[in-house]
Order: structure tokens, then C-alpha cells, then sequence
């Protein structure tokens, strides 16, 4: 079997663009992420809701994403990832976000959802590519022979860690820890990548 890894992409490679955003607009409600809110659906609601409220707009936020730069080490994480094996990240984020960010990781293969966004360049809404995203695509891949690796770091990650063949947490939240104590943990992208390697010299 080949190996695949899927990676969270805000918290893992880039900084929680819903905080840098909170930070930006002074809108300290933003900083709540999905390490906090185990409910995504929920979450969501609550950030469309807030963005109206205070008349933030798809701009207002794609310009604080073009302040942003990947964590350090992500950017060569990524370039060993794709010359160690297959790499794709598996994000909650949307489409109209990513791009800049995916620009400066080097275009790796994303698969995330979509905003709706009105005339005014209000984020009225979203579209999931489809429910449950990341759990069911880490079960098309495993049809598919791949053998799966997953490493996330918030509550919406552990569908896609607890469907692989292997899961990781990455600087997760104490609560994940202490509620999931059997999933591994790394802190830093040294340890992953040890255990990256590990995994990969382990017989199918």
C-alpha cells in the first residue's frame, strides 16, 4: 500500500486566520476556533453572525490574509512531504480564503468548502463540499489502497485522525489531549516528522 498524508491546514501550517482576523478588527469573539467549539455548524453560525453584526466583509478579511505567512517549518515540511509521498490537506476553511496562503505553502493539493458572498462582498452564508468532508475523504482514500495518515489539531480534525489508518495530534488543545489519550501527539514539526518517518518504514 502507498502512503498518503492529509493535514489540518489553519493551526498546522498557517495561523488561525479567524484569530488574526478577531485581532485585526478588535472583534475579540472571533478568537473562538474550532480547539474551543467542538461543533462546527455551530461555530460557523456564530461567526457569520457576528461578522454581520459589525459589518466585516469578505475584503476586510482576505486583506488581513494577505498579512499572514505559514508557521515557520511549514513551507519545508510541505516541500519533504511531497518528495517523501502523496500530501493532501484537508481543511474547513474556504476557497476564498486559502488561496494567498496556499500560494506561499506551494500549492499543495487542498480540498476545503466554499463561502456565499452577495453583491456587497457580505459572507452571507457557506457550502460545505459536502457534510462530514474529512472523515469521508480519508474513507474514499483508503478504497483507493492508500494507506492514510492524518494529523490535525482541533475537535473537527479527530474524524479524519480516528478514520486513518494512523492519526496524529499537532499542538493540540489540553482538553483533546485528556479526552483522547490514545492518539499521539507531536508538538513540533520535528517530532512529526520523526514520526512521519516512522510510520512510513513500517510495513504495510
Amino acid at each position: 500500500m502507498m502512503h498518503l498524508v492529509c493535514l489540518d491546514l489553519e493551526g498546522v501550517l498557517i495561523p488561525e486566520i479567524w484569530q488574526a482576523t478577531a485581532t485585526a478588527t478588535g472583534i475579540s469573539e472571533l478568537n473562538r476556533t474550532t480547539r474551543e467549539e467542538p461543533d462546527y455548524y455551530k461555530l460557523m453560525r456564530f461567526r457569520l453572525d457576528l461578522l454581520q453584526r459589525y459589518g466585516v466583509g469578505i475584503r476586510d478579511i482576505q486583506n488581513v490574509i494577505k498579512t499572514l505567512n505559514p508557521l515557520p517549518g511549514a513551507v519545508e515540511l510541505v516541500e519533504w512531504l511531497q518528495t517523501e509521498t502523496r500530501l493532501i490537506i484537508l481543511s474547513d476553511t474556504f476557497v476564498e480564503f486559502a488561496r494567498p496562503l496556499m500560494l506561499k505553502l506551494g500549492f499543495p493539493l487542498l480540498f476545503c468548502h466554499h463561502l456565499m458572498i452577495d453583491s456587497k462582498g457580505r459572507i452571507i452564508d457557506y457550502q460545505l463540499r459536502q457534510k462530514d468532508a474529512k472523515r469521508k475523504a480519508i474513507l474514499a482514500l483508503r478504497q483507493l489502497h492508500f494507506k492514510v495518515i492524518a494529523v490535525g489539531d482541533s475537535y473537527n480534525d479527530l474524524p479524519m485522525i480516528l478514520s486513518a489508518h494512523q492519526g496524529l495530534l499537532f499542538r493540540p488543545p489540553q482538553s483533546l489531549v485528556q479526552q483522547y489519550t490514545y492518539i499521539p501527539v507531536v508538538n513540533d514539526y520535528g517530532e512529526l516528522r520523526a514520526k512521519l518517518h516512522e510510520y512510513f518504514k513500517r510495513p504495510s
